[in-house]
């Protein structure tokens, strides 16, 4: 890591971004309280039907699980570009693509389900453009107004049964069965498909597969049927060509991921932005997914429950698959997993105990302190830990945030401005590790912690 440069570039994104006239994402977000969680929900079509739909969820949006799958196969036609909100009645629901690519498609699917899991048909709602010939990849939208929208990728004869635009199509009552004519969205076309949008203060903001050009693209606009302006285009964020599907979703630490379908290579990707969706972090595969999903999307919920640890109280920390072996600190100030046993000496048992505190850079997640007052922090990913010195950089490092582990009472411990990584051992060094959907990575990165040995 280069952070001096990492420093650099997000300012020169910041002030890029107020010159263009783009409204920064508010960093307001934060990790649930203690007692309850952050879940998210995915829902896909796979490589292998497009008949059936597969839930996932995951508490950090990285690793996914397998919730039920096949899930949902509607009576007649297929689901392809599931989508999924929980309305304000209680109940999860789902909109729709009906037909393969290559079929004539005039028509999206609803469903409806309490759990996420067990879904119930609704109805296929034919949608009322003149000359429609495909409606593709409907995305809801829940505007700040309270309305429920749908927004549809749509192409008609006029213009060529491949040239899609972009619809919004408002509910008109609140058991979702009737809708507003389909109003098009200006700026965002033609030729453009799969468009999300999320709404941030006054500002839309649309990310859109440019269907000649095959790169996702990004637009704004003051009003959600636009005009919508390009802010960016091209490979603007790395993303990379034959690549559609864009969802995204606020992380608990502010920042934004985006998931998108590396169709053609036939893999599935994220990436994180943090500074006003000026630049992303290096596309990442979808762990254990990649390759497997097709065009999902992902509902963030808070709900009961969720990995805690106790807080301005002293723990050692033991690893759940070494159990004889515990987070130490040694000599050169970087942590490692040693053996500790009650003939270990004073220093060695002072060295696997430390005090666990609200954390630096969110008092719901945590950091851990050593009897010389030196925090746990991670620099080039690897786990050290060093004094603090104020810094907005070194409380993020040395902050994480707790998930359920792989044995009972135990936690797994994911970076705060790193999501996606967790301390770890590897070689018995502490590390800071990208997520792996291994057992073992699980494990090495599962900690449970202890009565204190010093």
């Amino acid at each position: 890591m280069k952070r001096p440069m990492r420093g650099l570039l997000a300012l020169i994104a910041t002030l890029a971004a107020v010159l263009v006239g783009i409204t920064a994402p508010a960093a307001q977000a934060a990790h649930p309280a203690p007692g309850s969680a952050t879940r998210y929900t995915m829902t896909a079509f796979t490589n292998s039907s497009e008949s059936n739909m597969y839930v996932y969820d995951s508490p950090d949006g990285t690793g996914f699980t397998l919730r039920k799958g096949p899930a949902y196969t509607p009576p007649s036609g297929l689901i392809r570009d599931p989508s999924i909100f929980r309305h304000t009645d209680g109940y999860y629901y789902l909109t729709y693509t009906t037909r393969t690519w290559s079929d004539l498609s005039t028509t999206i699917g609803f469903a409806r389900s309490t759990d996420r899991l067990n879904w119930t048909f609704l109805y296929d709602y034919t949608v009322p453009i003149s000359g429609l010939q495909r409606a593709w990849a409907p995305e809801w939208f829940l505007d700040t107004d309270g309305s429920v929208n749908i927004i549809l990728s749509a192409s008609v004869a006029a213009d060529g049964e491949w040239i899609f635009k972009p619809y919004k199509l408002t509910a008109t009552n609140a058991s979702l069965t009737a809708w507003s004519p389909p109003t098009l969205l200006s700026g965002l076309g033609p030729n453009y498909i799969d468009t999300f949008i999320v709404k941030i203060g006054s500002t839309y903001h649309a990310f859109t597969k440019n269907e000649t050009t095959k790169y996702i693209e990004y637009a704004t606009a003051s009003s959600l049927t636009g005009p919508y302006t390009f802010q960016k285009t091209g490979n603007w964020a790395g993303f990379g060509s034959y690549v559609e599907g864009p969802a995204l979703v606020q992380l608990d630490n502010g920042g934004w991921r985006i998931y998108f379908d590396g169709y053609s290579a036939g893999k599935y990707w994220y990436s994180d932005s943090y500074d006003n969706f000026a630049t992303w972090s290096t596309p990442t595969e979808l762990p254990g997914l990649t390759g497997f999903v097709r065009h999902l999307t992902v509902l963030k919920e808070t709900v009961p429950g969720g990995a805690t640890l106790p807080t301005n109280t002293t723990r050692s920390l033991q690893s759940v698959n070494y159990p004889g072996r515990y987070a130490v600190v040694r000599s050169d100030s970087l942590g490692y997993v040693d053996p500790v046993t009650s003939s270990s000496t004073a220093a060695v048992k002072q060295s696997a105990t430390w005090t666990i505190v609200p954390g630096l850079a969110d008092a719901n997640c945590y950091s851990f302190r050593d009897s010389a007052g030196r925090y746990l922090r991670h620099w080039d990913f690897r786990a050290r830990f060093d004094s603090n010195d104020g810094s907005d950089v070194f409380r993020k490092d040395a902050t994480y945030c707790a998930r359920p582990g792989t044995a009972s009472g135990s936690v797994r411990l994911e970076s705060y401005n790193y999501p996606g990584r967790y301390l770890r051992h590897y070689n018995y060094e502490l590390r800071v590790d990208l997520y792996q959907d291994t057992d073992t990575f699980r494990a090495d990165s599962s900690f449970t912690a202890v009565t204190p040995w010093a």
